[in-house]
């Protein structure tokens, strides 16, 4: 079953949207004047639909709904009409909750550099040590083993 998405949209634009995107999925299937009357229809639902949901037109939407295509004619399956509401004043909080995990992130790959180098350190030390390990036994001992 076909399936209409309009991505992300500000709810003042969502018509448009829909409109583009019902065109752009039906192309070559159905008539331009069904895709317009079909258009319309579902518009009508999804206004309905937002007022319903107190939705502000500078809100984003992100729309979705299935429809069956019978006889070049477009029909909606209603019980699939999905909106999801992103308020204005969620994005903003949203954005400062954004600040807050981009900050610990460069902090946690800044904590996650500095392990990096002192394990780095470590292993160099740990070479230094095993080097010396093995010159003290061939200088005291003659033999030629190697320190694991």
């Amino acid at each position: 079953m076909p399936k209409l998405m309009t991505g992300f949209v500000r709810a003042s634009g969502y018509a448009n949207k829909v409109r583009r995107v019902l065109f752009a999925v039906t192309r070559g299937k159905v008539e331009p004047e069904e895709v317009v009357r079909a258009a319309a229809e579902v518009n009508k639902a999804i206004f309905e639909k937002l007022q319903e949901l107190g939705v502000k037109k500078e809100d984003v939407v992100r729309i979705s709904i299935e429809f069956d295509i019978v006889d070049g004619k477009i029909s909606w399956e209603y019980d699939t009409l999905n909106i999801e509401v992103y308020r204005k004043e969620e994005e903003e909080k949203l954005a400062l909750a954004m600040e807050e995990v981009e900050e610990m992130e460069r902090t946690l790959e800044e904590v996650v550099m500095e392990l990096e180098n002192l394990a780095n350190k470590l292993k160099e030390v740990t070479d230094s040590i095993l080097s010396l390990v093995e010159r003290i036994k061939q200088e005291h001992t003659g033999l030629k083993l190697k320190g694991e």
